[in-house]
Formats: C-alpha cells, sequence, structure tokens
C-alpha cells in the first residue's frame, strides 16, 4: 500500500486524481493540501510515502522541499503541474524532488509515475526529459510540448550509474570495467538512455547528468 498526500490548491484536481485512481487499490490517499503550510504540516504529522504536488500552484521554492525532505526522510515528492519553466524543473529535481509529469499526462502514465516514484525511481515524463535533456535552452509552449511524445519514462538506478560515468568522460570500456559488465552491455546501457531522453550524442547525456545532479 502506498500512503499517498495530494497538494493542490485546487480542490477539483485533488478530487479529480483520487477518482480518476480510485480503481487502483494500491493507492491510499490519507490526506489533501490546498496550501503550502497545510503541506509541510501534514507531511511532518502523517508522514506520506508520495507527495503528488502542484509546486507552482502551492509557491513552494527549494528550502521549502528540502524542508519536507527532512521532517520525512522517506517521502518521495511527484512534481505535477500544468505550467511550468523547464528552469524551475531543473531547480525542483535538484533540490529533491523525485520525478515530474504534466498535469496533462495520461492515467497509465500517472499510475507508472506513482509507482516508481514510490520506490525512489526518477520517473519523468516523456516530454520534460527531452526539454532537459537538450543542449539548447527549450520554452515549454504548447507549441513545442505538442512536437514531443509523453510517454514517460524511468531512469533505472544502474542507467544513472552509467550516466554518470559517460558525463565523466569515460569510454565504454572503462565503464564495463569499473562496473564490471560487458561492453557490449554498456553499449545497450548507452543505447537505451539515449531513445528514453530522446537525444542522439554525448553532448545531450552530459547535459542531462549536470541538470538531474547526477554527478554529486
Amino acid at each position: 500500500m502506498i500512503n499517498i498526500l495530494i497538494a493542490d490548491n485546487s480542490i477539483l484536481i485533488q478530487l479529480g486524481i483520487k477518482s480518476l485512481l480510485s480503481e487502483e487499490k494500491q493507492f491510499n490517499f490519507i490526506n489533501d493540501a490546498t496550501t503550502k503550510e497545510e503541506l509541510i504540516y501534514l507531511n511532518k504529522e502523517i508522514k506520506p510515502d508520495v507527495i503528488i504536488v502542484d509546486l507552482e500552484s502551492l509557491f513552494v521554492n527549494e528550502l521549502e522541499i528540502s524542508l519536507i525532505k527532512k521532517q520525512n526522510k522517506n517521502a518521495c515528492i511527484l512534481g505535477i503541474s500544468k505550467h511550468v519553466s523547464k528552469k524551475s524543473i531543473i531547480n525542483y529535481l535538484n533540490s529533491g524532488v523525485t520525478s515530474f509529469l504534466l498535469k496533462e499526462c495520461d492515467k497509465n502514465e500517472i499510475i507508472d509515475a506513482i509507482n516508481s516514484t514510490a520506490q525512489g525511481l526518477r520517473f519523468l515524463c516523456g516530454k520534460i526529459a527531452h526539454a532537459i535533456a537538450c543542449n539548447e535552452e527549450i520554452n515549454l509552449t504548447p507549441n513545442y510540448l505538442k512536437q514531443v511524445s509523453c510517454e514517460g519514462l524511468v531512469v533505472s538506478e544502474r542507467e544513472i550509474e552509467v550516466i554518470k560515468f559517460i558525463a565523466e568522460g569515460l569510454s565504454n570500456k572503462q565503464i564495463a570495467d569499473v562496473m564490471y559488465l560487458s561492453t557490449h552491455t554498456i553499449n545497450t546501457h548507452r543505447k537505451n538512455i539515449m531513445n528514453k531522453l530522446g537525444i542522439n550524442n554525448t553532448a545531450g547525456i552530459v547535459m542531462f547528468a549536470v541538470r538531474n545532479n547526477i554527478l554529486n
């Protein structure tokens, strides 16, 4: 059972999420928050496993994300928003937010995101992942979002390791030696990572690593 706290300034959104996922028996919606202050208080008191929160609508900043994580070390945060800047997403992820979706994502993607987030895995809406991984600065405008797949992705712990080593400049052979895997396996991981992120070069992997604080 995954205990979930929903934090959004719209009661309709709160009810909508619960109604959409009402048949998912593994989800236990234990409370709701409509303000930042309620979110911080309830997180401390009831210690949910997953917090689904519209960080923009509640004006939650990076310091408050750190406070939430400090209050409840086991909490994983799933950010979900309608309109959010690329810079804000990067800052949120670097501050401790585990996963991020757009509110336009479909039911199956939301379910996958919650399950992955509860396990501490990073789940990103495909549109967000693509924007983060690109070298150039991209504005998440409606026109841009229409051109990119929304299909979500999970970056596994093993893939995070590979991304880190690639960003540090190691070759496939060197990464294979460090991880005690074959060069073929590392090459497969590299291809899978590029496919997931929607990029076709190492520079994109490096950018993703930097913007997701993977090198620290």
